[in-house]
């Protein structure tokens, strides 16, 4: 009845129809304000599990919902592709976009069969809408289930969990891990700016110029920068250039230190704006996939600290991009706003300039330093630490649900400065202790996928027959689904929804219904 899936001789095909029944009874949550409350996100897709969940009056609900008892599958009929389905071990009321399911054959095993590719496959096929998918009562119904002899079922379900319990400790280890290895980066972050990564090297180079020194060369850059913009600006207009016009110079506001940690010997406070040569704000020019503007990077494109130019958009303007203008190797990157403050201050170093020239997108900021190597390096290192993430969750605008930052308080940002030699040891050796992490997280992810991969391959070799040994002394599938069909027979699956008990002018608690708020889960 379905591709690629073979039954045993002694097992029979039925429809869910012919084993199983929604359980519907609608009832007004708001007189069991104590009753559990699930809903469809509440259960993670494909395992059966369910994540941490309250009661009605903590989720505060008040549309009707589904009365459900333990021993019913609970099954979400809203985005039926995400396989949301959940065996329940307590009594509540669950989201009228699930259905409580009763069983008539092994509850666990006709769970296990929802949870697998082949059914979820099917009800794809059979949902209806296209916004909002679901699966309604009669295509529920109409939908195929193997059926085992009752005992073999039971053997099933019991191998299945056990086997899952296995694969589950072995997901929570790997789970560890990857929280493991986020706290040892943090670790290796928070070492490298507060210069105990190179307490050793310090100790070899007693006599490498101090930071101090590295500072003056760049706002002594910065200025004369500035000034030949400024008679680039006088030749271009015919002009002689005014008495006093070098006074106009605005030096970059130094760091505000009071109350910052004492530095290494030989590093020193600089503000970002003071380490800049040019920062500003994206381009709101709009953007499109194919279209025939310059390339232009988003927040999409900032993925774990790097550049990712796997999705990308151009502009829907064409028009010619100024190489000084375009993103260049050694510019930093940095998302400026977001709804989630973890994600305000993201950063990616350019370390490429790419053809044909890119721009970004006005939700990011860039900043460009006068050192293209070591420097913006060593930048990226600090915004990304702890300290960094500090500085700008601590100071970050929020408004309407929306965080958010600008150039004037980036620009403040006090950042400690180490010597030029130091910076290029702490950041090199960041790189290769951050690649090595990264390296085990990502072992980490295959595995997890694996594990998630090999519970299909469970049930397959489950409903294949090939899980547990098989008896001959079982009763035969046939047999059971004659008594099963006989039994299901006054169970309708015509779509139609029990009334609420508002709806039938029920405004008082009945002792059922008080007697479910009490109910909790053991």
């Amino acid at each position: 009845m379905i591709d690629g899936l073979r039954l045993p001789s002694h097992w029979k095909w039925a429809t869910f129809a012919d084993v199983a029944y929604v359980a519907s009874d609608l009832v007004d949550p708001t007189f069991m304000p104590e009753a559990i409350h699930i809903a469809p996100n509440h259960i993670e897709s494909w395992t059966g599990k369910l994540l941490p969940f309250a009661t009605v009056a903590e989720d505060g609900v008040t549309s009707p919902k589904h009365r459900f008892h333990a021993g019913q599958i609970l099954y979400s009929k809203i985005r039926p592709y995400l396989a949301k389905a959940v065996f329940a071990t307590f009594e509540g009321v669950c989201s009228a976009d699930m259905y409580p399911v009763e069983s008539s054959v092994d509850p666990k095993f006709l769970l296990h069969w929802i949870l697998s590719t082949w059914f979820t496959g099917q009800t794809a096929r059979n949902q209806g809408r296209t916004i909002l998918p679901k699966i309604n009562r009669d295509a529920l119904g109409r939908l195929p289930v193997p059926v085992a002899p009752l005992s073999e079922q039971q053997r099933i379900a019991t191998k299945i969990d056990e086997l899952f319990s296995y694969l589950d400790a072995g997901v929570a280890a790997l789970e560890r891990i990857k929280a493991n290895l986020k706290r040892y980066r943090a670790a290796v972050l928070k070492a490298a700016v507060e210069g105990r990564v190179t307490e050793a090297w310090r100790a070899k180079h007693p006599k490498t110029e101090p930071a101090s020194k590295l500072l003056e060369r760049i706002l002594a850059e910065r200025r004369q920068n500035w000034e030949k913009d400024q008679l680039a600006k006088f030749a271009a207009a015919g002009k002689t250039p005014l008495k006093g016009w070098r006074e106009k110079y605005v030096e970059p506001a130094a760091p505000e230190t009071r109350g910052l940690p004492e530095l290494p010997q030989g590093w020193c406070w600089a503000s970002m704006e003071q380490l800049v040569t040019r920062s500003e704000y994206g381009t709101s020019v709009k953007c499109d996939y194919g279209a025939s503007g310059p390339p232009v990077l988003r927040i999409p494109n900032i993925a774990k600290g790097k550049i990712d130019l796997g999705d990308m958009k151009q502009a829907t303007v064409q028009y010619q991009l100024a190489q000084q203008d375009a993103l260049q190797n050694g510019d930093l990157l940095m998302c400026r706003t977001n709804g989630s403050i973890s994600l305000i201050g993201k950063a990616a170093l350019m370390q490429a300039t790419y053809e044909p020239l890119h721009t970004f997108a006005s939700y990011l900021l860039r900043f460009r330093f006068g050192e293209r190597d070591t420097l913006p390096k060593w930048v990226h290192v600090f915004v990304t630490s702890h300290y960094g993430r500090l500085f700008i969750e601590k100071n970050a605008a929020s408004s309407a649900g929306q965080h958010n930052i600008s150039l004037s308080l980036i620009h403040s940002m006090p950042l400690p400065l180490p010597p030029l030699g130091e910076q290029a040891e702490i950041t090199q050796d960041v790189e290769r202790r951050l690649s090595i992490i990264e390296g085990a997280k990502a072992q980490a992810d295959a595995n997890v996928i694996r594990a998630t991969r090999l519970r299909q391959c469970i049930l397959k070799r489950a409903f294949e027959g090939k899980l547990v040994p098989q008896y001959p002394q079982d009763e035969l599938a046939s047999v059971l689904l004659e008594r099963l069909r006989s039994s299901l027979s006054s169970h309708k699956w015509d779509g139609r929804e029990a009334t609420p008990a508002r709806t039938r002018g029920r405004r008082t608690k009945s002792k059922q219904v008080v007697e479910l708020s009490k109910k909790q889960p053991k």
